[in-house]
Formats: structure tokens, sequence, C-alpha cells
């Protein structure tokens, strides 16, 4: 990708380890905000002031959706392969005390085209085992943990899991598990493996071709086609939810399919839903470095390079942007356990989706004043909530669920 686009070179990202570092991660808000000046959603290429829905829809819309396909998440083929589902097991359980059908399923992608390249992609559904209709279904994209991983971190993944979809149970609705990295590895090595792979006949990509983020985002479409097909979903009431990069990939998703209802976006930072312009914890520098890069499109590592993050042509307000109407649920936890995500720059970037939601006859996150933490903002159609805890999903769960509520009832 370096060659491609004749860069020798890239900044380092932040040192999120140690504060004695050089390069030590920012968390001192005097110091985190040196391009304050956003790109307007609202403002034409041409200078023109959007003052129409129709307006949005036509002219400023296609402007950022390209943007972010060129420049930042890489464009989906116009051409992807059919998937087949397959129901692999089914059978009632209890899940609690509930009695619950859960299915489990293997999307079979067409690798006609490749068959050195094969993508199977994984998801479990569960729905009430006594629903008369489909019911409304949250569907979450699933981390998967090597046999190495610390087991009593793992069995508290595990716990909070269970704890919010019994949560999701006890309003009557269902709950999904899509595993990502079955549609895409989560490495740069494996892009000439998944569906990316797959799509370029096992090649590497062009500058402007879809990152990982992107093509979880396509999987969870593929998941959601199967949904329209199964009489105990609602397939018209199916909401996205994602933790960390799981995060990005869900507003990258909600963005790029108008079929999904709502979101939950959990502690997403940079390349999600944090202000790209933003110098707090993660920064641009760390998603275009060695370890991340392949969650986006190649030419997103210019703007660690020769070029800096105010070059960017769009930001994260505008991607929040790009769900409108739709219900955007934005989360995180405290700075002294999840600083690296940037609560505040979450906030800032939903607040300034607003506008584009008010135009389009929705209600904004109501506030541009960073609120306490513990602060529950839902009353909108953009909610927020940083809850006291670190890096985890689990606290800000009943808020989200009642937001959902709202939608769903």
């Amino acid at each position: 990708m370096m060659q491609l686009l004749g860069i020798t070179e890239l900044r380092p990202g932040a040192n999120g380890r140690d504060p004695d570092a050089p390069n030590a991660a920012n968390y001192d808000e005097s110091k985190a905000n040196p391009f304050p000046e956003l790109p307007d959603p609202l403002t034409t290429k041409d200078g023109k002031k959007i003052t129409s829905a129709k307006d949005w829809w036509l002219l400023r819309r296609p402007q950022i959706v390209e943007d972010f396909d060129r420049e930042v998440f890489g464009r989906t083929p116009s051409k992807t392969p059919k998937v087949n589902w397959e129901i692999v097991e089914q059978r009632i359980e209890k899940h609690g005390d509930v009695s619950v059908l859960t299915k489990q399923l293997l999307g079979q992608v067409d690798n006609a085209s490749y068959p050195l390249v094969n993508v199977d992609i994984q998801l479990n559904v569960t729905t009430p085992a006594n629903a008369k209709a489909g019911v409304p279904v949250i569907m979450e994209l699933q981390f998967v943990f090597p046999p190495t991983a610390d087991p009593a971190f793992v069995e508290r993944i595990r716990a909070t899991a269970h704890d919010w979809q019994q949560q999701v149970l006890a309003k009557g609705w269902g709950f999904a598990t899509l595993i990502p990295v079955s549609i895409q590895p989560d490495n740069g090595a494996g892009l000439t493996q998944g569906i990316i792979g797959l799509v370029n006949n096992g090649q590497p990509r062009k500058l402007d071709d879809w990152g990982a983020l992107r093509a979880w985002g396509w999987g969870a479409s593929r998941a959601l086609d199967y949904f329209a097909t199964d009489s105990a979903v609602d397939a018209k009431r199916v909401g996205l939810a994602g933790h960390s990069r799981y995060g990005k990939a869900v507003l990258v998703a909600m963005a790029d399919d108008p079929r999904f209802a709502i979101a939950y976006v959990s502690s997403s930072g940079a390349g999600g839903a944090k202000l790209h312009r933003r110098n707090f914890g993660e920064i641009v520098e760390n998603v275009a470095g060695a370890g991340e890069y392949h969650w986006m499109a190649g030419n997103y590592l210019k703007y660690a390079g020769p070029l800096t993050w105010k070059d960017l042509p769009v930001d994260s307000h505008e991607l929040i942007a790009l769900c409108a109407p739709r219900p955007v649920f934005i989360g995180a936890g405290a700075t002294n356990g999840d600083g690296w995500v940037d609560a505040k720059g979450m906030f800032l970037a939903a607040a300034h989706a607003g506008p584009v939601y008010k135009l389009l006859g929705k209600r904004d996150l109501g506030t541009t004043e960073f609120p306490p933490i513990g602060t529950t903002l839902i009353e909108g159609d953009i909610a927020y909530r940083q809850h006291t805890e670190g890096h985890t999903a689990g606290p800000n769960w009943p808020a989200f669920i009642q937001f959902a509520s709202r939608y769903f009832e």
C-alpha cells in the first residue's frame, strides 16, 4: 500500500501503554483539539447550503458516501458472491428461565469464481420459543478468543453477553451473534483471504478497495438477507450491536445498509464514532499502522504520512449522519479504563451529526455540552451514554434497550 501511494514512512501511532514514551497517548483535554474546524455535512463541495431533505439525499449525501468510500473505508465491490444459508442445527433450549429456539447457521459464499478461497459465515439466532410471530432481533458482532486467552477474562465476556441477552429476551425480542472473522480475517495477511481475497481472486487490494470493517458490515447485511426468510424474525426490526473494533464495523454497516433499524455502537474509537481530528487516545496513525490498516482503505494511510488529519475530506460526525434518519446509540466507558476510545470525541461527533437528523425531521442529541459521566441521553434519535467502568459494553446495555424500546414496541 505504501508503495502504491509513493510513501516511504508513516508517523508513529500513540503509545497507550507507556505514559513516559515520546509518543505517549494524550489524555489531556487542553491538547486534544488541534483541528477544531469540522467539515460541514450540510454544505456541498461547491459551497451550496443544503436546506431540504431532497437535496440531502440527491446532492450532499452521495458526496459524503464517495469520500468515505475512496479515502476511509474503501469501496464495496459492485458485484459480490451470493450466500447460501444453511441451518446446521436447530434446538429448543433454556436461556436462563426463558424457553428459546436457537438456530446455528452457516452462510456458504459462492466461490466458483475463485475456488482457492472458502468463506463460511457463522451465525446463531435465538428467538423466544413461544413467539406467535416474528420478533425484533438484536444482532451482535461477536469476538472469538484464542485458546490462550485468560479464562477469567473470557468468562467475564460470556457473563456480560448472557446478561444483555437476558435483557433482550425479557422484552420478548430475540438475539443473534455473527462471527466477523468468519467473513474476513482480522489481520493484514488475511487480505488475500476471506471475502476480500475471494472477490480479488487472491490478489492484493487496490488503494480504494474495501477493508475489513466494510467487509464485516457486508457480512452483517447478508445475515439480514437471511432474516428476511425466517418467520421467527421481524426483519424490519433488526438492530446491530458491536464493541471496540466491531463497534466501528457496526457504524459502517448502519451507514451502508438502510435496512438495519437501529445500532448500538460501543467504544468504537478512531475509525468509528470518534472524530479523526481529535488527539486523544487512539489516533489516525494507530489505525493506519501495521496492526490495524487492514480495517481501512489503502488511501487512508496518506493521512498518517504526507497528509494530516485535517486533510481528510470527511469526519466521523458525517458517518453518523449517513445513518440518519434511523436511531443510533453511541456508548463508551470512563476515561480511566476506556480513555483510548475518546468518549468526548465520540460525543462531539454525535452532536455534530444532529443538524442532518433535524433536517430529516428527527431529533438530535439534545445538547452540545459534554455531559457528566453516567448521564443518559436517549430522548432524541441520536443517543449517548458514558458509563463509569472500563472498556466494556455491558453497563450501557440497559440504556440502549430502553432507547430501542421506543422503536420496537
